[in-house]
């Protein structure tokens, strides 16, 4: 088969790769679309221990099952494999499985990637297409079950509805967008901003959201003024930003993986009982109810995913690394 392997920092190889076996309890996709991650982007940066060249990168994954027992139907994969034994698995919290592996990762178990024309995957971890979600936008399920977990988690804990709440989202990359459209088309919130420094990126999320769409420093992102801080980028910056950003009591969502480390406001955190919550994944009960909100089309036609073919892949990676790509999601199409 063709793969799109990651051979190097920086350096992608569209190449000859063998074909996945088919093993007991898993069927053989044939990729008919995969989106580029930003976990995908940290390991093309050289800065993800887990992923390690060469490897087929790539976790957001649609396509038709070439081998196994449900041979011929659509599907969407769920990359999260877990253990399916322990505590978290058997209590509905498999996210936080100590043995879960994703597809597209070699570290600690090799399990290569959707950026191919061919996937292996557990049968636990398929999912049919739904009728009215086309197939080269299904992708989108991945980082919009990671959204979806990371607003309801929030949700849980809340002394007001969330709707009520004065809301900022930190990045208008794939993550942020998913998260203010979650925000404001299915939890139906009044106050959102979603802040992007990047101006063509800006753009485009003002173009799909009703919400204000500001730079990071401008006047109207004030500090100490927002209940609810998601930070979808994950650098040191933006969490000094948000901790400055958040009103006494705020709770900050923290989803990116940039920067591992950094200054912050610990102080600030501990006066005002400011709550930080990290987030990484999401349930196989939120993979489905996702599945659910792409199918009614709750947030929106999804237009602004951009599709490269996968044989210029290495190009999209390079204009995402760059900052010259406008759209926050690109997927790629074998």
């Amino acid at each position: 088969m063709k793969a799109l392997v990651y051979t190097g920092t920086e350096e992608l190889t569209y190449k000859d790769f063998i074909n996945p076996t088919l093993i007991k309890d898993e069927s053989i996709i044939k990729v008919s679309a995969s989106g580029i991650c930003g976990s995908d982007m940290h390991a093309y940066h050289g800065k993800d221990e887990r992923r390690v060249p060469p490897l087929i990168l790539g976790h957001e994954i649609s396509g038709i099952i070439e081998e196994g027992s449900q041979k011929g139907k659509k599907v969407v994969l769920n990359p999260l494999i877990t253990c399916g034994n322990c505590d978290y698995c058997n209590s509905g919290s498999e996210h936080l499985c100590s043995k879960r592996v994703l597809l597209g990762m070699n570290r600690p178990i090799e399990r290569q990637g959707g950026f191919a024309e061919l996937v292996s995957v557990p049968d636990k971890n398929i999912y049919e297409l739904p009728n009215d979600l086309e197939m080269k936008k299904a992708p989108i399920a991945e980082p919009t079950a990671v959204s979806l977990h990371a607003v309801e988690l929030f949700e849980k804990s809340l002394l007001k509805p969330i709707k009520d709440q004065k809301i900022l989202v930190i990045g208008g990359g794939a993550i942020g967008l998913i998260c203010a459209l979650i925000l404001e088309k299915v939890k139906k919130c009044k106050s959102v901003i979603l802040s992007e420094p990047n101006e063509s990126r800006r753009n485009t999320c003002s173009k799909n959201l009703k919400s204000q769409c500001l730079k990071p420093h401008d006047p109207e992102v004030e500090n100490n003024s927002f209940d609810l801080i998601f930070d979808t980028v994950g650098l040191e910056i933006t969490r000094q930003n948000a901790i400055k950003l958040a009103n006494p009591g705020a709770t900050i969502i923290h989803i990116g993986l940039t920067q591992p480390a950094g200054i912050f406001d610990f102080r600030k955190a501990t006066l005002q009982e400011i709550t930080f919550i990290g987030t990484y994944c999401y349930t196989n009960n939120d993979f489905a109810k996702t599945l659910e909100i792409l199918n009614n089309k709750q947030i929106g036609d999804l237009n602004w995913i951009e599709f490269r073919d996968l044989s210029k892949g290495s190009e999209a990676f390079k204009q995402i690394h760059d900052g010259t790509c406008s759209s926050p999601k690109i997927i790629l199409i074998p």
